[in-house]
């Protein structure tokens, strides 16, 4: 579908100049000087030659057929040209212009005007409001930066600055370039989705680099990430991690659902590698790109002094990477080598073994890389500044290692990363490893980040089969009950359930809870009471009361009439008091719960991924501590395990200080049973399950909260 827009065989530039300051003179000029291997037609009506290329006064009077338009012109005459393209069949455009929606309304107006005349027309188009594009397979540079390295990532930006960050990096770092660079601008056409797709079927492309300021469809855009990282990785940095989503007063999930907190959930579920350090973006994707991911979440560090070893290991024990022993075997052989102080578990420290010979670095990796324990190696310190350090000759011994170690990492198929004190030195040792695609960096925290998402990406790829496709496909016959609790709440212009009615809906799909009945009278209250025959909680119902403690609308452990009576009373004073007017329905009359630890289950309607759900520990901790994972629905049985052991409080599961455990069968099958419930009815916005304690055997969901779309 894009093939003719980043693939095209013909460029008209429209706009085009002779003012060397100008757009339209930049691109005319790129294209020519770096051999772009298609046709080439200026369009301006007021020139007939530019740059010694026959320049037409309108696209319609190209003979030829053009692919591609690089509309360089301002804002206002985009629909126009536009349909002088349309007419022409041109297929794609790429329209630099800014002052769209990023203006306000009648800049909206405008963005919108532009996307009809395109729909229309048949036309693609890349922006408005981007830096343009760049093809390093044709040399087709609709950019202008020159000198982009060729190589095999593809860069999707959305600034301009970013890119040739990006692109200077790769260039100082003499290793890894560039497929393609698309500034995808205000995404008004093209989605970013849709690059996805077209990069996971480009041969030339092996790993997809993305900056990342806005996204329009991003259910869609994880749904292409599903089926592109099980091919091929994709690294991504989210700018605006400061900003906080809206706050809600309805609900726990949606106060503390920040944009960021989902996304970034969201994103790595979908198998996407998250960067938070715009430092650490090219790094990884350079690591990614060249190195095969580790299998087995395990490394083995290889230093030449007990400073780098140690801060390694700490910062890879942050990533919850293993640094397991190595084998006896393992640690025979590289005593055999070593010096007598050398450490040899892992990390391994040569303890100077290397000093005067460092071709024994790779006696040692070949040795640590036939470990079954170990999937991958890092090695820090000084590797490759031996001959710049102490002695010219050293250098000899550096480079005969540097090309055993393109060797073994081939043989092998276990990622080998580097980390040089010398790395921004002229070393022939490290441009050997760079040729053999060992990536080199001079910081170790940068190090140790791409050694993560090597182990990251693995670790997706061994669960890929248990991972969700962000297509909902739950069948469940309790949905037409359902349909009629949420319709009776429609039908009395009520957008919130009230809380018996949101228990007896989730009970509906299996989960357990005590609905309980409503009294409108301390008579009816007491009835009910004597009915259930053992402690009593009441509370407060009213459509206009959504945190019945925070109006002293709750009554616990109530058993005798006197008690029963009073706290009935209590309650409703305490909910005019609160809220004069509030609609008041009554006083729920349920069983109390036994003890059991809380947790809170939510969901809501993120305006980007759509439904997301929330775990984590309740009751009032939920807002102190905020010990909370999100994750983008729908989630399968399998998954919520994850899900569970993302949160600090998950160990409180297994039993601490001799407790017994808790049932997390039952805990997971709530979760599941919560996703159910969104797919079943669209209609829901935010549902809050909060408290539901959990036991040794079982669970009881003790208050529910739903509340439905506009």
């Amino acid at each position: 579908m894009l093939d003719k827009v980043l693939n095209a065989k013909s460029v008209a530039i429209i706009g085009a100049s002779k003012n060397k300051t100008k757009r339209g003179y930049q691109a005319i000029k790129t294209l020519l000087s770096d051999g772009f291997e298609g046709e080439i037609y200026p369009v301006n009506p007021k020139e007939d030659k530019i740059l010694g290329l026959t320049c037409y006064k309108d696209v319609l009077d190209i003979k030829g057929p053009v692919d591609l338009a690089l509309i360089t012109t301002p804002a206002r005459t985009i629909p126009e040209i536009l349909e002088r393209c349309g007419q022409k069949k041109v297929a794609g455009a790429v329209i630099i212009a800014g002052g769209f929606r990023e203006l306000g309304e009648k800049g909206k107006a405008l963005e919108q005007a532009v996307i009809e005349t395109a729909k229309k027309n048949g036309i693609r188009f890349i922006g408005p409001n981007t830096s343009g594009m760049i093809n390093l397979k044709t040399n087709m540079n609709l950019v202008g930066i020159k000198n982009a390295p060729l190589g095999n990532i593809a860069l999707l930006c959305q600034s301009g600055n970013m890119a040739l960050t990006l692109i200077t990096e790769a260039t100082i770092r003499k290793h890894e370039g560039f497929s393609y660079y698309v500034g995808v601008g205000n995404e008004s056409d093209i989605k970013f989705h849709e690059y996805l797709e077209f990069f996971r079927n480009d041969p030339d492309t092996k790993v997809i680099l993305m900056y990342v300021e806005g996204m329009s469809e991003g259910r869609k855009f994880l749904q292409e990430a599903y089926k592109t990282s099980i091919k091929k990785p994709i690294v991504l940095l989210k700018s605006g991690r400061s900003a906080t989503g809206k706050k809600s007063a309805g609900s726990h999930t949606g106060s503390l659902a920040g944009k960021s907190e989902v996304a970034k959930a969201a994103y790595e579920r979908g198998g996407i590698i998250v960067i938070e350090n715009s430092d650490e973006l090219f790094p990884v994707a350079e690591t990614l790109s060249s190195q095969p991911p580790v299998k087995n979440n395990a490394i083995a560090i290889l230093a030449d002094g007990g400073g780098h070893a140690t801060i390694a290991a700490d910062l890879l024990s942050d990533y919850k990477i293993n640094i397991p022993q190595l084998s006896d075997k393992t640690q025979e052989k590289l005593r055999a080598i070593l010096p007598e102080a050398a450490a040899v578990s892992n990390p391994i420290d040569v303890a100077g073994g290397t000093d005067s010979d460092p071709s024994l670095f790779a006696d040692c990796v070949k040795i640590i890389i036939q470990d079954p324990n170990i999937g991958g190696i890092l090695v820090v310190g000084l590797f490759g500044g031996y001959g710049i350090r102490f002695e010219k000759s050293l250098a000899i011994g550096e480079e005969a290692a540097a090309h055993r170690f393109g060797a073994m990492i081939k043989k092998r198929k276990k990622p080998i990363i580097v980390h040089s004190l010398y790395s921004s030195h002229e070393s022939r040792a490290l441009d050997l490893l760079r040729h053999y695609d060992i990536p080199v960096n001079d910081s170790l925290d940068i190090s140790c980040k791409c050694v993560a998402s090597l182990c990251r990406y693995g670790n997706y790829l061994k669960l890929y089969h248990a991972k969700t496709n962000f297509i909902f496909n739950w069948r469940n016959k309790a949905k037409e009950e359902g349909n009629l609790i949420i319709a009776n709440a429609r039908k009395k212009g009520r957008r919130v359930l009230l809380e018996h009615e949101a228990k007896k809906l989730i009970k509906l799909h299996g989960a357990n809870t005590s609905v309980g009945h409503v009294a409108k009278t301390e008579d009816e209250a007491w009835a009910i009471a004597k009915e259930i025959n053992t402690n009593i909680v009441l509370k407060i119902i009213s459509p206009d009361i959504l945190h019945k403690s925070d109006a002293k609308g709750v009554k616990l452990n109530l058993r005798s009439e006197k008690e029963i009576r009073k706290g009935f009373r209590e309650i409703i004073k305490n909910a005019l008091s609160y809220k004069p007017q509030a609609d008041i329905r009554g006083v729920l009359v349920a069983p109390m719960a036994q003890k059991g630890l809380e947790i809170i289950i939510g969901t809501k309607t993120d305006e980007l991924f759509g439904p997301v759900i929330m775990y984590g520990l309740g009751g009032i901790m939920v807002e102190i501590m905020k010990d909370v994972t999100f994750w983008v629905l729908p989630v399968s049985p399998n998954s919520c395990k994850k899900m569970i052991e993302e949160t600090r409080s998950s160990v409180l599961l297994n039993g601490v200080r001799g407790q017994s455990g808790y049932d997390k069968k039952s805990l997971r099958k709530l979760i599941s049973i919560c996703s159910e419930l969104i797919e079943s009815y669209p209609e829901i916005e935010e549902m809050d399950l909060n408290p539901v304690l959990l036991y040794e055997q079982g669970m009881d969901v003790v208050d529910a909260r739903i509340i439905l779309k506009e």
